[in-house]
């Protein structure tokens, strides 16, 4: 019997914002007729019209349509989670039997709504880590593309499953840069840790990177709300300890000192964050957990302000 092809021809990107037209842009740059982008009337106009400007460089994307029927080996979701709801709406007919799906939406609750929506089956948990991408209309800078890291829930070295090695084997022939962690669900947590502490506190302060990596007081703060999320961690057993503030605050000197988290562009563009998936989603599990958490409460509170003042 002939062996059935389990290749990755087709990506489909969902949300072409900083993290999506990035990863759409290194994905052409080796297979140009791989990788498309869904957009609605609107921003199909946009995007034929205007392209991506990509540091600096012009690049146009295939683009589709929800209302297309065109079923993709791989679904990259990229949206923010509020607009998740709608983002399953649009890609139900970019899903057919053999697609897989990768979520790199902050928070970790999507891969369970793209579950419900298409079957665990279909779904393997994935997170960016290292980007430092900054949208501006159609353009986008960035001085890092980060590292996805996905995979199933337990990823053994040299036993990974059909699925996780069919996404690898298409990294590697388009040059994304990848990690398969052998616990990827303590990833999930650990890049969650990472968005409650600096993008809520940089929303707050209009900070860039520079003033986490040059200010005590701001970084003091950032690493207090860390802190309760490795303590709801340690309660939940999802596998934080104290140790992994420190990873982050190294790897933190590395990024654009100009560049700003994705929850300043949104302030700062008058648009609605992603509180509920951080601070609000840490207030909830601390509360069912029995746990204190005071200073994501607080931050929870400044950022609803600042929102209602738009």
């Amino acid at each position: 019997m002939k062996k059935p092809d389990t290749g990755i021809r087709s990506v489909c990107i969902v949300g072409a914002g900083a993290v999506g037209s990035s990863i759409a842009g290194i994905i052409a740059e080796r297979d140009s007729g791989a990788v498309s982008l869904l957009a609605g009337e609107n921003r199909l106009r946009r995007y034929g019209a205007e392209g991506f400007l990509l540091n600096g460089i012009r690049r146009d994307f295939a683009l589709t349509t929800p209302a297309q029927a065109s079923e993709a080996d791989l679904v990259i979701v990229a949206v923010k989670n509020q607009h998740l709801p709608q983002a399953i709406r649009d890609m139900s007919r970019h899903v057919g039997p053999r697609t897989l799906i990768l979520s790199l939406l902050n928070g970790i609750s999507s891969e369970e709504d793209l579950a419900v929506a298409f079957g665990p089956e279909k779904v393997l948990y994935a997170m960016i880590l290292g980007i430092d991408a900054v949208r501006e209309g159609n353009a986008t800078r960035f001085s890092s593309t980060g590292k996805i890291h996905f995979g199933d829930a337990a990823n053994i070295q040299g036993a990974w499953s059909e699925r996780v090695m069919r996404i690898a084997a298409f990294f590697d022939h388009t040059g994304v840069a990848y990690v398969v962690p052998g616990n990827m669900v303590r990833s999930l947590w650990y890049k969650f840790m990472i968005n409650v502490g600096i993008n809520q506190v940089s929303a707050i302060i209009r900070g860039t990177y520079r003033t986490f990596q040059t200010d005590p007081d701001a970084k003091a703060v950032m690493e207090a709300a860390m802190r309760e999320v490795v303590t709801l961690s340690q309660a939940m057993k999802t596998g934080l300890q104290e140790s992994d503030i420190a990873e982050w605050s190294a790897t933190l000197m590395g990024f654009g000192s100009e560049n700003k988290t994705s929850m300043l562009q949104d302030v700062e563009a008058r648009r609605q964050t992603e509180v509920e998936a951080f601070a609000g989603t840490v207030i909830r599990l601390c509360r069912a957990a029995g746990i204190s958490a005071p200073v994501n409460t607080t931050l929870y509170s400044l950022i609803k302000a600042i929102e209602s003042n738009y």
